[in-house]
């Protein structure tokens, strides 16, 4: 499981232009103007060979000036509490501000690894400057531009480096099912639901690590690891910003799982919460199912459940392989239902074709509707083969792979959909120089 690198600090010191960087996006919008940070923003990263996720908490920070000072404490509160390490960002421009003080106190006191990073060092006389916050005590700082890119090599040496590595669980090789979602969707009348009708055959696993609670459920020939996250942690006084905590919440969840059950209320819908976790489970290529909560409260026609599916599938598009499932919790309806496609979901992502037979398949899909020709050049494609990885990605060997286009990867995505079975599993496609 990856670390949590969160990048906290006051509005416009950078901290989009950062995330950018690190992820090797585009992702968050960047605009001069404070707050102006609208999207969630989640990302992987990997330095030296080794893994990470980043979180801009700058997204979750409402464009409110009178009320700044609260939201960013509570942002800070929660990056504290759930990352593992964190970077406080500040700008060489502006000097010591008031926020900076108050972050860098809550910083201190928390004694979670911190490194601090100058912003906007662009020059000689700027790396003199930066000096001045040495009087914040929280170490050695990291003099850096986040968009020009200087600096921050050594940054991230020193941040992978700070990385506590945890050995795997000693958790028995079952798949691991996470139910996520928004809060007060239902997760913990599921999870009890499932859990809570033969609580003497349910084994709880002493010994993991960080707040997930791994509960093996056996019986009715089904056995897997259900991770409990839901309403774990005690929030304490912190009427923080729900979304965030959510999607922070999500992110660790999600991380140690094989196939997440996202939960939706039906009443409320699909909201762009849910598509921020839906974002995170394709980022970590895990398998996922929809579910559909409290399906029981809603009035019904004759094609509400299939109007109401398809709506959510185009939302979520272009991954729309998904099964939707509608159930009430409370009530245990479906509730059978959701564990046997939870475990076809799991297989889904476990499947291996062997390379004669995918490229029987897929090299006659490509010969019925080549690639485009780009700049007058024509790919042609010789051979696929599905990578040794345990989620399913598929490599293309082509003599143009940089012209071969994003529309065309879809179309050969949905060929090995319609040929092979993996439904509600994220699929790579790569193509490589033959």
């Amino acid at each position: 499981m990856s670390n949590l690198v969160a990048i906290v600090g006051r509005p416009n010191v950078g901290k989009s232009t950062l995330f950018n960087r690190l992820t090797e996006g585009r992702e968050a919008i960047v605009h001069e103007t404070s707050g102006v940070t609208r999207d969630r923003h989640y990302g992987k990263s990997v330095w030296n060979g080794i893994d990470f996720s980043v979180i801009d908490t700058g997204g979750y920070v409402e464009v409110s000036y009178d009320v700044f000072e609260e939201e960013i404490r509570k942002q800070v509160v929660l990056a504290i509490d759930e990352a593992d390490v964190l970077l406080f960002l500040v700008d060489v421009n502006d000097g010591i501000t008031d926020l900076d003080k108050s972050v860098a106190d809550m910083l201190r006191r928390s004694k979670k690894k911190t490194l601090v990073v100058v912003n906007k060092v662009d020059s000689n006389m700027k790396q003199y400057e930066g000096d001045v916050f040495y009087s914040l005590g929280l170490g050695d700082l990291y003099k850096i531009s986040s968009i020009t890119g200087s600096g921050t090599g050594e940054l991230l040496d020193d941040l992978v480096k700070s990385f506590t590595l945890n050995p795997e669980e000693e958790l028995p090789d079952l798949p691991r099912i996470t139910v996520v979602g928004r809060p007060n969707v239902g997760k913990s009348t599921l999870i009890n639901t499932l859990l809570g009708e033969e609580r003497h055959i349910v084994t709880p696993i002493a010994g993991t690590t960080r707040d997930s609670i791994f509960t093996r459920y056996n019986k009715f020939s089904h056995d897997f690891l259900l991770v409990d996250t839901a309403g774990i942690r005690k929030k304490g006084k912190v009427k923080e910003n729900l979304e965030f905590y959510s999607v922070m919440r999500s992110i660790r969840a999600i991380e140690y799982s094989d196939v997440c059950l996202l939960m939706i209320d039906a009443v409320q819908g699909l909201e762009s919460q849910d598509l921020a976790i839906i974002n995170i489970i394709k980022n970590n290529n895990k398998g996922m199912l929809i579910l559909i909560n409290k399906w029981d409260l809603l009035e019904k026609g004759t094609n509400t459940a299939r109007d109401y599916e398809k709506n959510i599938l185009e939302k979520i598009a272009p991954f729309r392989d998904v099964p939707v499932i509608f159930i009430s919790a409370l009530n245990k309806v479906r509730i059978h239902k959701v564990i046997e496609k939870a475990m076809e979901v799991y297989e889904n992502r476990k499947r291996k074709i062997p390379t004669s037979v995918i490229n029987d398949v897929m090299l006659k899909a490509i010969e019925d509707f080549p690639p485009p020709a780009v700049k007058g050049k024509y790919v042609r494609i010789k051979y696929v083969t599905q990578l040794p990885t345990y989620a399913p990605s598929f490599a293309f060997f082509c003599n143009f792979p940089q012209y071969v286009q994003e529309s065309y990867k879809r179309y050969l995505e949905n060929q090995i959909r319609q040929k092979f079975e993996f439904t509600g599993v994220p699929l790579q496609i790569f193509m490589r120089k033959k």
